[in-house]
């Protein structure tokens, strides 16, 4: 079996008999991303002479026994909004194309104890502002499985990499469905955990209430391999919640008899693509075979979240994004007039289209006179959609539905239209306003070959039910993920032939 075939923990486990050595592994997930990178994108900056440098290291460390992780030597890649120290840090944005952060993030320094290999920063939407990854100063990522088409946003490239073999798992960020999305336009695992599960410290905040941080993986047994590497309370984070078990691993177990699914009448209803309907209900079906009690029910103020989630994250932003005026780091305009024409020209060149109309509409919704009417109001809708989940959690141990209303749309057409692409978010900005976890396993694909992702809902603290009820519709579809990945490579490897040609 050739090293990119494999799972991360399968490769962990070659690593550790001495089959494969560490800088092979590195070796083959650098080679792979460079052969697919003029036509995907994936990467912002792919590190190989830090790559091979960990290797070494890690090696050693193997090889001494000091490192015995299930991760340990395997090559993984991490979101460019998450510093690294000396490494450009960007959030594909000019505004901070030069910048290098003077210290690591909490969750890539977990990842890097665990013994991963960091190979490279993901592209991403600007500022994780945006659905498809379009809005990167860098250029688009591309969906693997067709290269016509977008891989999702804002964690597009994270999604894409693992998608593609560039790497063996990624982070990502999640603020209104920024892992799941993406996770279901490319036929990989993706998971939201818990607001507070894992830290947001040297993460580049978007909007800080919402913001979450987690793993992208080729499985359910990575995905879960990934978050059990970098959940953990940290200090330096206000937000970050101190959990007594952490063990996520021992929930992979297929079995899910007695287990009280529900389905939101409101998910499944118009503007719900047929296929993704019928690919959503098919693996609900699976679910209940293997024991589970499934049910349709109401989860009222459906409807509000999209609006609410939008005045609250544009004015977070607007608030976060001050702090890039041309004065302490990043970009700075050439030619200007005094301080405040340095302002003003620095982020009008240094901020795209997408990002600045956020920050506009963030900056409306806490002006004086609106702050009431708008943003307040939004908090309140925030609140109770809060209680409508929670009213769900007292009947159910799980809600399912769709990631997307759609599948991956092709590109250039969601950014010509933003409410358009705002309303694809329907499905997953709830769960950032409630704080729960949420995962996206692949299902199936459409017509035209294109992954199609379902979602499952948990409540608060509850990652061990969705990882085990995702395992188990894993273990009785195996096959499926097989399929996903060979046309992966399939299209990659034709995308390429004919760019030669």
């Amino acid at each position: 079996m050739e090293i990119l075939e494999l799972t991360a923990l399968e490769l962990g486990k070659k690593i550790k008999t001495g089959e494969v050595t560490v800088k092979e592994a590195v070796q083959a997930a650098l080679d792979r991303a460079k052969e697919a990178e003029p036509i995907l994108n994936s990467y912002v900056t792919l590190d190989e002479e830090g790559a091979y440098a960990q290797a070494e290291e890690i090696q050693k460390k193997i090889d001494a026994g000091e490192l015995k992780g299930p991760l340990a030597g395997v090559p993984a890649a991490v979101k460019d909004n998450m510093c690294i120290e000396g490494q450009l840090t960007t959030c594909s944005s000019k505004i901070l194309s030069d910048f290098r952060p003077t210290y690591t993030a909490e969750a890539v320094e977990n990842l890097k104890q665990a013994g991963a290999v960091i190979i490279g920063k993901t592209n991403m939407d600007e500022f994780a502002m945006g659905s498809t990854t379009e809005t990167s100063y860098y250029g688009a990522t591309k969906n693997p499985h067709n290269t016509a088409h977008v891989p999702g946003g804002s964690s597009g490239g994270s999604c894409a990499a693992v998608a593609a073999g560039e790497c063996f798992g990624a982070l990502g960020s999640d603020t209104g469905g920024s892992i799941r999305q993406p996770s279901s336009f490319c036929g990989v695992v993706g998971l939201k955990p818990t607001y507070g599960t894992v830290s947001r410290y040297g993460l580049i905040a978007y909007g800080s209430s919402l913001d979450q941080i987690g793993p992208i993986a080729k499985d359910v047994s990575d995905c879960a391999a990934f978050l059990e590497a970098i959940s953990s309370h940290d200090i330096k984070d206000s937000t970050s919640v101190k959990r007594g078990d952490y063990d996520f691993m021992s929930a992979l177990e297929d079995d899910v008899k007695g287990l009280k699914i529900g389905i939101p009448k409101d998910y499944m209803g118009d503007g719900l693509d047929p296929e993704v309907r019928d690919a959503v209900l098919r693996a609900a079906k699976v679910l209940e075979e293997r024991g589970a009690s499934v049910q349709t029910f109401d989860l009222g103020l459906v409807k509000y979240a999209i609006p609410a989630y939008y005045t609250i994250a544009s004015a977070e932003a607007s608030s976060n994004l001050e702090r890039f005026d041309g004065v302490k780091y990043g970009y700075r305009t050439k030619e200007y007039e005094g301080l405040h024409n340095m302002y003003k020209k620095t982020r009008s060149e240094g901020f795209g289209a997408e990002v600045k109309r956020r920050i506009m509409l963030g900056s409306f919704v806490l002006s004086s006179g609106y702050y009431d009417a708008y943003y307040l109001k939004a908090l309140r809708t925030k609140a109770l959609i809060k209680k409508e989940f929670d009213k769900a959690f007292e009947k159910y141990d799980l809600i399912l539905g769709p990631a997307a209303p759609t599948t991956a749309p092709e590109l250039g057409k969601s950014l010509s239209d933003p409410l358009k692409m705002y309303l694809g978010d329907i499905y997953t900005i709830s769960v950032n306003l409630a704080g729960l976890p949420g995962m996206t396993i692949p299902v199936g694909k459409d017509q035209k070959g294109l992954p199609i992702g379902m979602q499952l809902i948990g409540n608060a603290f509850e990652e061990k039910t969705l990882i085990r009820a995702a395992y188990t519709y894993e273990c009785a579809t195996e096959k499926q993920y097989e399929e996903m990945a060979d046309i992966s490579k399939a299209a990659v490897d034709a995308a390429a032939e004919k760019e030669v040609r």
